[in-house]
């Protein structure tokens, strides 16, 4: 069943991304029935399907699945001692198949829409959303549109969007004008839409905050903080964990705390405002390319999340994001994406205004691999390439030199 949360109106499920008042719409269970428990989790390999008891499709389909999920939770301790944070995770998404946290979302909205009756999906992307989408589209047989701001898309992302055989639309302007256009498409020309505004595939997002507890052996950390575009992420996650609360799995719930890109960051400006009225950023600007978007279509769901958990947002310059995706790297071997990169930038501004105790256990969400956007360390890091003659003395004097 699908539930307006602005009119609290009840939708019969089917091909609807918001209610006939303009709210957005969630899936709602009724959880009690639905079996879902420790044990029946356990009876199945770790992945998103794992869960599939809170997932919105019957038991006896069979997903499109490209076997996402089940990405590593890493222990940072060398980070954590350099922020001064307490114990430190990252959750590392860039280890799904297609590099990004997108395939979660899209192995159940490509599951749903062949349920459904669609042959033919979209989505507006700036990059990892088009390469998820058209590879489970490839993987279902669909056709695939793709709507997407051509000169702000990184090669890396485009590539894999080329390669799964999407049909791609390359406009002037940002995702914003790509989201309005692929909406009135999915409406004209029958095509299924599958950005975050479509509440079912946010229900496959949700189990990036099911495995985190799962592996934390049903603990729940004190913060997650994670990198919010169209914001579909954090509602998803929030809204999961909640469902585990109601049914037992847990105990308690984590405080969440959202971070933008400061010239992409009408989110944060509304919560460290605390204004009530949201504003788009009408011209976002900002290197973390994954998260540049000023008018996210989730932002009543975000803003949901963030006050009912007693949580923040918060906006970190590109600067900060580029110095910690460089320490993740060289700390703890993890190569992401800028915008993925941005938690640690939030985290350790957060440590530093008191925000995040010195002693709280926090989870770090990284949305994508560092292998989407390799320019970014190409065109913006130092180069460190030492030239010399192919002589085993020069290499000794190198070696000498970066001892000393």
């Amino acid at each position: 069943m699908l539930r307006c949360i602005a009119c609290d109106r009840e939708i019969p499920d089917g091909i609807r991304y918001t209610c006939d008042c303009g709210g957005l719409l969630e899936v709602r269970y009724d959880l009690a029935a639905t079996g879902a428990s420790k044990e029946a989790f356990a009876s199945r390999p770790p992945g998103v399907w794992r869960y599939r008891e809170l997932l919105p499709v019957a038991p006896d389909v069979t997903p499109v699945s490209l076997e996402e999920g089940n990405t590593g939770l890493h222990r940072c301790k060398r980070l954590a001692s350099e922020l001064g944070s307490g114990p430190l995770w990252m959750k590392n998404e860039g280890e799904n198949p297609t590099g990004s946290f997108k395939d979660r979302g899209m192995t159940v909205g490509v599951t749903v829409a062949r349920e459904l009756g669609a042959s033919f999906v979209g989505c507006a992307s700036t990059g990892n959303t088009s390469a998820s989408l058209s590879a489970y589209a490839a993987r279902s047989g669909m056709r695939c549109l793709v709507i997407l701001p051509v000169e702000k898309i990184a090669k890396g992302k485009l590539s894999q969007a080329i390669a799964h055989g999407a049909e791609i639309i390359g406009i002037e302007g940002g995702f914003d004008v790509a989201m309005r256009l692929i909406k009135e498409a999915c409406d004209r020309y029958d095509i299924y839409l599958l950005n975050s505004l479509n509440p079912y595939r946010l229900e496959g997002q949700k189990t990036l905050g099911f495995e985190v507890v799962e592996a934390l052996g049903w603990e729940v950390p004190d913060w997650i903080v994670l990198p919010v575009g169209n914001a579909g992420n954090i509602s998803a996650i929030w809204k999961g964990l909640k469902e585990l609360r109601e049914l037992g799995i847990i105990d308690r719930l984590p405080r969440m705390a959202g971070v933008q890109a400061a010239g992409a960051a009408p989110i944060a400006a509304m919560v460290r405002e605390g204004r009530d009225d949201f504003a788009p950023v009408l011209a976002p600007e900002t290197l973390a390319t994954a998260i540049r978007i000023g008018n996210p279509v989730n932002w009543p769901k975000a803003i949901r999340a963030i006050k009912e958990s007693n949580g923040t947002a918060l906006a970190v310059s590109d600067e900060s994001i580029l110095s910690a995706q460089r320490r993740l790297a060289r700390q703890e071997g993890l190569f992401v994406e800028p915008a993925s990169a941005s938690p640690i930038a939030g985290l350790e501004a957060l440590l530093e205004e008191g925000t995040i105790g010195a002693d709280e256990r926090v989870v770090c969400v990284t949305t994508g691999t560092g292998l989407k956007d390799p320019n970014i360390v190409i065109d913006r890091y130092p180069d460190p390439i030492v030239r010399i003659d192919a002589d085993i003395e020069e290499i000794g004097k190198v070696i000498a030199h970066e001892r000393s």
